[in-house]
């Protein structure tokens, strides 16, 4: 869809002039997020973030000037842009579609990797699905989509419902979200997610599932009642067993692993942790596996490989405005 390119090489134009210094800076401390929240009425709320560092005090001037501009300047422009989109998908579709309920607003953010400036617009776009049995989204995205290597696209749905498919497959489901990250482009129509509505009301479903827990647990009582008790047999060793560290061994690993997330700016692949730490595999992947239960890191597929991301420090979910085509 053309007009959507323009609008998103629009707002980010709007971005760069505020906001010079940080997105010059390098192409990799910025990051965008673009969130479409599905609804069972066929609307989607839409929010956009974009995260950026306020490295200097140039930085931080620009962003507050942005700040206490964006609800006379941006918000307008961000607003006529969306409507003109919605507008453009309606044609395309021929279906009735209208983008609404717009909101702006900045706020300043501090970690440890210092401080953040986050934009976040957020509106209602009305009949961006269609109502197929369920829930079909994608076809207003006519001209296809653009991320760049630091954008993620997600894509959100109502509970109760189930996906059909999605194309093209997502690099990270979870939940009810499908996540697709930057560097790509969609085709016409793309992404397209195809969803089931909800077979059963959520009260007799909750009672099935209520009867089949129970007569599950009466069935294992029952059984382990007849059976005669047997010793469990030593599973032996795991054929790649991690070393057995102590907890100061295990916390200086932690420490090492956290002190080179930072340095290469909160996130590495795992491949390149090991090296550089050079130690066992198994020590590593132990290691990330307590950091990630304890919710200190983030670990997102990418391929073959496993990408290490800092909590709250450099996260695909607080990204700019502006490169989503």
């Amino acid at each position: 869809m053309d007009t959507l390119k323009r609008y998103m090489a629009i707002t980010l134009l709007l971005l760069l002039c505020i906001l010079p210094h940080a997105a010059a800076a390098s192409t990799t401390e910025y990051t965008t997020t673009y969130t479409i929240t599905l609804q069972p009425d066929n609307s989607a709320l839409w929010t956009v973030e974009y995260r950026t560092p306020l490295a200097t005090g140039d930085d931080l001037a620009n962003f507050q000037n942005y700040s206490a501009d964006i609800s006379s300047v941006y918000l307008p422009q961000f607003e006529d842009l969306m409507q003109h989109s919605a507008a453009e998908a309606a044609s395309g579709t021929s279906r009735p579609m209208a983008a609404d309920n717009f909101s702006g607003n900045t706020v300043t953010q501090t970690s440890p990797t210092g401080e953040f400036g986050v934009v976040t617009y957020t509106f209602t776009w009305t009949n961006f699905s269609v109502p197929e049995g369920g829930l079909t989204a994608g076809d207003a995205f006519a001209g296809g989509l653009y991320l760049d290597k630091d954008s993620a696209l997600i894509v959100r749905y109502p509970a109760g419902y189930t996906l059909t498919s999605a194309d093209p497959s997502p690099d990270q489901q979870s939940g009810n979200g499908l996540v697709w990250y930057g560097l790509r482009s969609f085709g016409p129509g793309e992404p397209q997610v195809v969803l089931a509505g909800p077979s059963l009301p959520v009260l007799p479903l909750i009672i099935v599932i209520a009867v089949v827990i129970i007569a599950a647990a009466g069935f294992m009582v029952y059984r382990k009642r007849r059976q005669p008790f047997v010793p469990e047999e030593d599973p032996g060793e795991p054929e790649e067993p991690s070393p057995a560290l102590s907890e100061a061994d295990l916390a200086t690993v932690e420490e090492k692993v956290i002190r080179l997330l930072r340095v290469h700016g909160g996130e590495r692949f795992q491949s390149e942790i090991v090296k550089e730490l050079g130690l066992p595999k198994s020590t590593v992947s132990s290691t990330l596996n307590d950091l990630h239960q304890r919710g200190i890191i983030q670990k997102i597929k990418k391929g073959r490989e496993n990408l290490i991301r800092l909590v709250g420090e450099s996260v695909p979910s607080a990204r700019k405005p502006g490169d989503l085509s």
